[in-house]
């Protein structure tokens, strides 16, 4: 649910406003009307400083994931860090330095090297002793030609020194005096500027300094606490400075008029705040037109779902909130795409894992093993574990044995579910009109869900060759949906233009149809890891004919085979639940979105 907000004018005496400003920021619980953006000069500096800071805390953390993964990779030890001695001011451009200069390194390196292989095929040589040759009246005249153009009778006609023959090509010099007139086939090709042994010592003191320039970061990974700090303070000054220069100055910029929201529930703190700092202020309750912005509270479950919705955007502050609508959903559609059971399993052992071992991951853990509760559930409709079906497997009772849906069975299920999830949508957007606009603007989507319903009890009882409902009931029910979409699709008007507005309002019939295909991706996307894994388990088992190792071999097979399958179903388990919500769920309860986040002035300690 969407918490309710109170609006708060402030009016501040000039001299008072950053005192105030301290209060509420120490206070934590008042988002002021403030700019996220630059406004001038200052601010603009100290975004971009904010973003500095970001970036290298990105980037250092990826080069040293980098250096650690090769180290592994060449089973080398990583060297010993260089702690840097500087203070908590000079580290953000030290880090920026020693980013800089590993780039710098790096691009060195990689052109020495590029560099030495193009001159290792010429062989060793000094420009001194071509020097010495050209002063005795001797010019050297190289070439680097395919050796399918190189010709043997070359040899007799000049004198020609081979030096290398590698890649196809053949590396020579032809010697030619000063008082003789020297030509050629084909033109001379470029000597490079050094020979390759130069550069391999060049490459070595390069790697040295890199090697340098490694330990120094490591030790600048230590220092990442304080800079985070550093950058947290920096941050909070900023936040307060936007909330003062996007105030209102009045009277010569002696009042400054400020406005702010803040939830209903912390009224007593505020207002105790506002009279001990002797503030003029005015409160009132938060209107849509005011733009409030969105806090949402629910219970423990639903806030794990919470970084889901937020993916696509918050809702708009008169909105409902459908997070706790769609998340028994999510977790469900989830286990159905994932399909496996033993997969489930391992997710919430994971998850339990992560709550356990990492109380700073918590909520994702707790995320994760509900999701992997949901993919026990679901695929437990066809008994798949593993990529193997518990009915074929083991002699179970026939009563058991008849729970198991068939693949037949799955495909309608996921419709059936699609279609549960289309009419509910429809259901809470109805009620949700009705409690807060009133009773006729959710007549009409109250109606598209009888009219689903009806159809799909009437093609149901088309393929079971019995009614569901007896006759009068579905005809009741077909006309009465139809007439309440016909007259309550638009709200305003005589009832021709309400009529004409119900007419066309029912071409969005085509749309529930494709809304309810799209549901058929649960069942394709749990039958493909389904799949998958029985093929892992079917490679797995040829292995076990191999003599000595061969139940070892299946073994490693089938954990790392399985871990791949989890790995690529919970792609599509996590991405295509998604949409469905996004799109088909959000559509047809009525999802308006765009609402900003509750964001109160807070204190960041240093």
């Amino acid at each position: 649910m969407i918490t309710r907000m109170n609006k708060y004018s402030f009016v501040v005496f000039h001299k008072e406003i950053t005192s105030f400003l301290l209060e509420l920021q120490e206070l934590g619980m008042v988002d002021v009307t403030r700019s996220h953006k630059a406004v001038d000069e200052q601010s603009k500096e100290a975004l971009d400083t904010l973003k500095r800071y970001d970036t290298a805390n990105r980037t250092i953390k990826s080069v040293l994931k980098e250096i650690a993964d090769k180290a592994n990779k060449s089973g080398s030890s990583l060297p010993e860090p260089v702690v840097l001695d500087a203070d908590d001011n000079s580290l953000l451009p030290a880090v920026e330095e020693l980013l800089e200069e590993r780039t710098s390194l790096l691009e060195a390196l990689r052109d020495t090297k590029r560099l030495k292989n193009e001159a290792e095929p010429w062989g060793h040589f000094r420009y001194d002793d071509l020097q010495r040759l050209n002063s005795m009246g001797i010019k050297a005249h190289f070439y680097a030609l395919n050796s399918k153009r190189f010709k043997d009778e070359w040899k007799e006609q000049y004198p020609v020194v081979i030096l290398n023959e590698t890649g196809g090509y053949t590396y020579f010099v032809v010697l030619s005096t000063d008082d003789e007139p020297f030509s050629f086939d084909y033109p001379e090709s470029k000597l490079p500027e050094n020979c390759y042994d130069e550069y391999e010592d060049e490459i070595v003191l390069i790697e040295k300094e890199l090697n340098g320039n490694i330990r120094r970061l490591q030790g600048m990974a230590l220092r990442l606490p304080d800079m985070a700090r550093k950058r947290e303070v920096l941050a909070s000054a900023t936040d307060l400075y936007l909330a003062d220069v996007s105030s209102v100055r009045e009277a010569e910029d002696h009042i400054i008029v400020m406005e702010g929201f803040a939830p209903v529930e912390s009224d007593n703190e505020i207002r105790e705040l506002l009279e001990r700092s002797g503030v003029i202020y005015l409160k009132e309750k938060a209107t849509v037109d005011d733009n409030p912005p969105v806090k949402l509270k629910n219970n423990f479950f639903v806030r794990l779902f919470e970084p889901i919705g937020n993916l696509y955007m918050l809702p708009k502050y008169d909105e409902l909130d459908l997070t706790p609508y769609f998340a028994p959903f999510y977790m469900l559609f989830f286990g159905l795409c994932l399909g496996d059971m033993g997969y489930g399993l391992v997710l919430a052992l994971l998850g339990t894992g992560i709550v356990l071992a990492l109380p700073k991951f918590k909520s994702y853990g707790w995320l994760i093993m509900f999701l992997g509760i949901g993919a026990i559930l679901m695929p437990a409709l066809n008994g798949t574990f593993f990529g193997t079906k518990l009915g074929e497997v083991f002699t179970l009772p026939d009563a058991i044995n008849s729970f198991f849906f068939s693949d037949l069975k799955m495909f309608w299920f996921a419709i059936i579910f699609g279609i549960f999830q289309i009419v509910f949508a429809r259901t809470i957007s109805a009620v949700y009109a009705m409690i807060h606009k009133g009773w006729q603007h959710g007549i009409s989507n109250l109606g598209w869900a009888i009219l689903v319903t009806v159809l799909a009890f009437m093609y149901a009882s088309g393929e079971m060759g019995r009614s569901i409902l007896p006759p009068i009931v579905t005809k009741i029910m077909a006309g009465l949906s139809v007439a309440m979409i016909l007259f309550f699709s638009k709200t305003e008007g005589n009832i021709f233009k309400r009529l004409f507005g119900g007419i066309t309002s029912l071409y969005d019939i085509t749309g529930f149809f494709g809304d309810m295909l799209s549901y058929i991706r649960l069942f394709g996307l749990g039958t493909a890891g389904a799949i998958l894994g029985m093929v892992i388990n079917s490679i797995a088992m040829q292995f076990t004919g191999i003599p000595y190792v061969g139940w070892v071999v299946t073994v490693l097979f089938l954990i790392f085979g399985h871990i791949f399958v989890l790995a690529l179903s919970c792609l599509g388990a996590f991405v295509h639940p998604l949409r469905l919500t996004f799109v088909e769920f959000y559509k047809n309860s009525g999802f308006i979105g765009g609402g900003k986040e509750y964001r109160p002035l807070r204190k960041k300690d240093n």
